[in-house]
């Protein structure tokens, strides 16, 4: 199943999803409204969205009611990605995501991080729509370990000591948490047993970590225009990701120093030879074999499911999280 197959899955829930978020960025502030557009409705894979879908559908929604807290759950999700997203590029200084400007280079960062706390507030506001304790706990809770997750990752920054163990807690918190908020609030709106809403959590988990030490391999071997941001965004903000953190650790003296003295200062005046040093030591294979034990992971949590084609999705899904190239 390729990737358009898998939103045809979805295709009507996707459109309504839209809908909602159009209808719900709507304010009485017209720069609110501008910036809130413009990042929203700047592409993106809509991956958490998505897997509220394909994870409350699995398991078959019984009612109307249930049908229609589905959509504000994706939004949900999609507003709090988005805020994350606003408030991420302010703190690394990025200017380029999706191949578009980010909101902080075209408007500044005082409106980007204000207009990231709206996407915050609506999301909450949708969330006592559904009234549901235990969907809003998950969010709540999840919204809060992102949130130590980009502290945990600012103090990391420039510090080439990092450990393996300390980087997958710090991806753990920061990027996998909300892919498991996704499915995990997703299984717990359909009515999921205790068995399946574990599986469907873990698999938000797992699917989450593959993804994002796949985007450590593509920060060296993408291209911007397929990635839609810099390539070397990462070692020019000094984070020590895994193939860094990998290539130290087994390559030689000259490099290690190399790759030590990149993270402590940022910057990308020695993106060729660490380049070469992350393939020549093996750590963007070692990343991979990584993203794949975690995807395979993520399919075996699956087993609790009933056949179906949104049961397929999601098992395909985890497949391309490690195949893509942006």
């Amino acid at each position: 199943m390729q990737a358009q197959q898998i939103l045809d899955t979805v295709a009507q829930d996707f459109e309504r999803v839209n809908s909602l978020i159009i209808e719900q960025l709507s304010s009485d502030v017209p720069l609110v409204e501008k910036i809130a557009h413009y990042i929203v409705e700047s592409g993106g894979k809509r991956m958490r969205p998505l897997l509220v879908l394909l994870s409350s559908n699995a398991l078959g929604l019984k009612s109307k009611s249930q049908n229609e807290d589905k959509i504000k759950l994706a939004g949900i999700i999609e507003f709090l990605h988005t805020a994350t997203l606003l408030h991420d590029d302010v703190v690394d200084t990025s200017d380029l995501r999706r191949g578009k400007a980010t909101a902080n280079a075209k408007w500044g960062n005082a409106p980007s991080v204000l207009v990231g706390d709206f996407l915050y507030s609506r999301a909450f506001q949708m969330m006592v729509q559904i009234s549901n304790m235990s969907i809003m706990n998950i969010l709540s809770d999840a919204t809060n370990i992102i949130a130590e997750g980009e502290v945990f990752q600012l103090m990391n920054c420039k510090n080439p000591d990092v450990s393996e163990e300390s980087y997958m807690a710090v991806i753990k918190s920061k990027t996998a948490m909300l892919f498991q908020a996704a499915s995990h609030s997703g299984a717990v709106l359909a009515g999921a047993s205790s068995e399946q809403e574990a599986a469907l959590r873990d698999y938000g988990l797992h699917l989450g970590l593959a993804f994002q030490l796949i985007d450590d391999v593509l920060d060296y071997t993408g291209s911007p225009e397929d990635m839609g941001k810099n390539v070397g965004d990462d070692l020019a903000e000094g984070k020590p990701t895994l193939p860094l953190i990998y290539a130290m650790k087994h390559g030689s003296e000259e490099q290690a120093q190399l790759i030590r003295n990149a993270i402590r200062k940022g910057g990308l005046e020695d993106l060729s030879l660490i380049k070469e040093a992350v393939q020549t030591t093996g750590a963007l294979d070692y990343t991979i074999k990584r993203a794949n034990e975690e995807a395979e992971k993520a399919k075996n949590c699956l087993n609790t499911l009933e056949s179906s084609t949104f049961k397929d999705a999601l098992f395909a899904l985890a497949g391309l999280a490690v195949e893509r190239n942006n």
